[in-house]
Protein backbone atom coordinates (compact mmCIF):
# COMPACT_ATOMS: atom_id res chain seq x y z
CA UNK A 1 0.00 0.00 0.00
CA UNK A 2 0.70 3.59 -0.81
CA UNK A 3 1.13 5.02 2.60
CA UNK A 4 3.61 5.20 5.20
CA UNK A 5 2.24 5.82 8.70
CA UNK A 6 5.47 6.64 10.27
CA UNK A 7 6.01 9.24 7.98
CA UNK A 8 5.05 12.99 8.26
CA UNK A 9 2.45 14.76 6.38
CA UNK A 10 4.06 16.87 4.78
CA UNK A 11 6.21 13.13 3.80
CA UNK A 12 3.07 11.61 3.22
CA UNK A 13 2.04 14.41 0.63
CA UNK A 14 5.61 14.80 -1.30
CA UNK A 15 5.83 18.14 -0.07
CA UNK A 16 8.82 20.27 1.27
CA UNK A 17 8.69 20.93 4.97
CA UNK A 18 7.13 24.48 4.86
CA UNK A 19 4.36 26.49 6.31
CA UNK A 20 4.35 27.69 2.23
CA UNK A 21 2.53 24.95 0.35
CA UNK A 22 1.35 24.23 -2.63
CA UNK A 23 -2.56 23.41 -2.22
CA UNK A 24 -3.26 22.06 -6.06
CA UNK A 25 -0.61 19.79 -5.58
CA UNK A 26 -1.80 19.02 -1.91
CA UNK A 27 -4.87 18.29 -3.13
CA UNK A 28 -3.99 16.33 -6.43
CA UNK A 29 -1.81 14.23 -4.40
CA UNK A 30 -4.63 13.32 -1.56
CA UNK A 31 -6.91 12.54 -4.32
CA UNK A 32 -4.73 10.28 -5.70
CA UNK A 33 -3.90 8.69 -2.23
CA UNK A 34 -7.53 8.32 -1.19
CA UNK A 35 -7.76 6.25 -4.94
CA UNK A 36 -4.88 3.99 -3.66
CA UNK A 37 -5.96 3.20 -0.44
CA UNK A 38 -9.64 3.61 -0.23
CA UNK A 39 -11.20 0.74 1.68
CA UNK A 40 -13.83 -0.15 -0.88
CA UNK A 41 -10.49 -1.52 -2.78
CA UNK A 42 -10.42 -3.92 -0.27
CA UNK A 43 -13.44 -5.54 0.45
CA UNK A 44 -12.56 -8.60 -0.87
CA UNK A 45 -9.12 -8.62 0.99
CA UNK A 46 -8.20 -9.93 4.31
CA UNK A 47 -9.19 -8.40 7.78
CA UNK A 48 -5.34 -7.40 7.92
CA UNK A 49 -5.38 -5.43 4.60
CA UNK A 50 -8.39 -3.78 5.42
CA UNK A 51 -7.80 -2.14 8.72
CA UNK A 52 -4.50 -1.37 6.96
CA UNK A 53 -6.43 0.45 4.36
CA UNK A 54 -8.41 1.85 6.52
CA UNK A 55 -5.67 3.52 8.99
CA UNK A 56 -3.61 4.50 5.78
CA UNK A 57 -6.75 6.41 4.61
CA UNK A 58 -7.59 7.97 8.35
CA UNK A 59 -4.24 8.82 7.94
CA UNK A 60 -4.36 10.88 4.85
CA UNK A 61 -7.25 12.64 5.72
CA UNK A 62 -6.01 13.79 9.05
CA UNK A 63 -2.80 15.13 7.25
CA UNK A 64 -4.82 16.76 4.74
CA UNK A 65 -6.88 18.54 7.21
CA UNK A 66 -3.44 19.56 8.41
CA UNK A 67 -1.83 20.81 5.61
CA UNK A 68 -4.65 22.58 4.31
CA UNK A 69 -5.30 24.80 6.92
CA UNK A 70 -3.18 27.42 7.77
CA UNK A 71 -3.62 27.12 11.72
CA UNK A 72 -3.09 23.34 12.16
CA UNK A 73 -0.52 23.55 9.64
CA UNK A 74 1.63 26.21 11.77
CA UNK A 75 0.71 24.20 14.72
CA UNK A 76 2.07 21.01 12.72
CA UNK A 77 5.27 22.39 12.09
CA UNK A 78 6.02 23.23 15.37
CA UNK A 79 5.86 20.28 17.09
CA UNK A 80 7.31 19.06 14.77
CA UNK A 81 10.36 20.83 15.71
CA UNK A 82 9.92 19.53 19.37
CA UNK A 83 7.78 22.49 20.40
CA UNK A 84 4.90 21.23 23.09
CA UNK A 85 2.18 22.98 23.14
CA UNK A 86 -0.02 23.66 26.41
CA UNK A 87 -3.18 25.67 25.22
CA UNK A 88 -3.74 26.63 28.89
CA UNK A 89 -0.32 27.97 29.26
CA UNK A 90 -0.31 30.02 25.86
CA UNK A 91 -1.66 33.26 26.74
CA UNK A 92 -0.67 36.81 24.93
CA UNK A 93 0.16 40.38 26.88
CA UNK A 94 -0.62 42.09 23.67
CA UNK A 95 -2.50 44.79 24.86
CA UNK A 96 -3.89 46.02 21.82
CA UNK A 97 -4.61 42.03 20.55
CA UNK A 98 -6.71 41.63 24.06
CA UNK A 99 -8.49 44.98 22.88
CA UNK A 100 -9.93 43.55 19.55
CA UNK A 101 -10.83 41.00 21.46
CA UNK A 102 -13.30 43.04 23.65
CA UNK A 103 -14.25 44.24 20.83
CA UNK A 104 -15.59 41.71 18.47
CA UNK A 105 -16.84 39.98 21.22
CA UNK A 106 -19.04 43.30 22.43
CA UNK A 107 -19.51 43.94 18.32
CA UNK A 108 -20.63 39.90 18.09
CA UNK A 109 -22.86 40.13 21.40
CA UNK A 110 -24.58 43.41 19.93
CA UNK A 111 -25.46 41.55 16.61
CA UNK A 112 -26.41 38.67 19.18
CA UNK A 113 -28.77 40.79 21.45
CA UNK A 114 -30.02 44.19 19.17
CA UNK A 115 -31.23 41.88 15.70
CA UNK A 116 -28.99 44.02 13.54
CA UNK A 117 -29.23 43.32 10.26
CA UNK A 118 -27.35 40.41 8.38
CA UNK A 119 -24.91 43.37 6.20
CA UNK A 120 -23.57 44.34 9.90
CA UNK A 121 -23.05 40.49 10.87
CA UNK A 122 -21.12 39.97 6.95
CA UNK A 123 -19.12 43.10 7.74
CA UNK A 124 -18.03 41.70 11.18
CA UNK A 125 -17.47 38.57 9.39
CA UNK A 126 -15.36 39.99 7.02
CA UNK A 127 -13.32 42.04 9.66
CA UNK A 128 -12.69 38.47 11.30
CA UNK A 129 -11.47 36.76 8.15
CA UNK A 130 -9.11 39.85 7.49
CA UNK A 131 -7.36 39.81 10.66
CA UNK A 132 -6.89 35.60 10.24
CA UNK A 133 -5.10 36.24 7.16
CA UNK A 134 -3.14 38.89 8.50
CA UNK A 135 -2.08 36.72 11.15
CA UNK A 136 -0.99 33.90 8.66
CA UNK A 137 0.94 36.32 6.44
CA UNK A 138 2.74 36.79 9.64
CA UNK A 139 3.23 33.29 10.59
CA UNK A 140 4.38 32.58 6.99
CA UNK A 141 6.96 35.07 7.74
CA UNK A 142 8.09 33.01 10.47
CA UNK A 143 8.28 30.29 8.36
CA UNK A 144 10.27 31.75 5.70
CA UNK A 145 13.44 29.40 5.31
CA UNK A 146 11.92 26.16 6.94
CA UNK A 147 12.43 26.53 10.49
CA UNK A 148 11.04 28.80 12.82
CA UNK A 149 13.52 30.89 14.80
CA UNK A 150 11.10 31.66 17.84
CA UNK A 151 8.89 29.11 18.27
CA UNK A 152 6.99 30.95 22.13
CA UNK A 153 6.48 33.94 19.52
CA UNK A 154 4.45 31.74 16.74
CA UNK A 155 2.94 29.97 18.99
CA UNK A 156 1.56 33.53 20.39
CA UNK A 157 0.42 33.95 16.55
CA UNK A 158 -1.46 30.68 16.68
CA UNK A 159 -3.23 31.69 20.24
CA UNK A 160 -4.26 35.01 18.57
CA UNK A 161 -5.53 32.72 15.32
CA UNK A 162 -7.36 29.87 17.51
CA UNK A 163 -9.24 32.60 18.86
CA UNK A 164 -10.58 34.26 15.91
CA UNK A 165 -11.09 30.78 14.60
CA UNK A 166 -13.63 30.52 17.30
CA UNK A 167 -15.18 33.68 16.68
CA UNK A 168 -15.81 33.35 13.27
CA UNK A 169 -17.55 30.32 13.87
CA UNK A 170 -19.45 31.77 16.50
CA UNK A 171 -20.14 34.34 14.06
CA UNK A 172 -21.14 32.03 11.14
CA UNK A 173 -23.15 30.16 13.62
CA UNK A 174 -25.29 33.15 14.11
CA UNK A 175 -25.64 34.08 10.59
CA UNK A 176 -26.88 31.30 9.80
CA UNK A 177 -29.69 31.15 13.22
CA UNK A 178 -30.94 34.88 11.52
CA UNK A 179 -30.95 33.07 7.96
CA UNK A 180 -33.01 30.34 9.75
CA UNK A 181 -35.57 32.66 11.09
CA UNK A 182 -35.79 34.99 8.43
CA UNK A 183 -36.84 31.94 6.20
Amino acid sequence: MAADLSSSYFQLFGLPRSFEIDAAQLDSRYRELQRIVHPDRYVNASDQERRLAMQQATRINEGYQTLKDPLKRGRYLLELGGFVFSDQHHTTRDPEFLMRQMELREALGAVKTAGAPLVVLASLIDGIAADFAALTGELQSRFSGGDCGDAQAAAGILMKMQFFRRLQEEARELEAAIEDELA
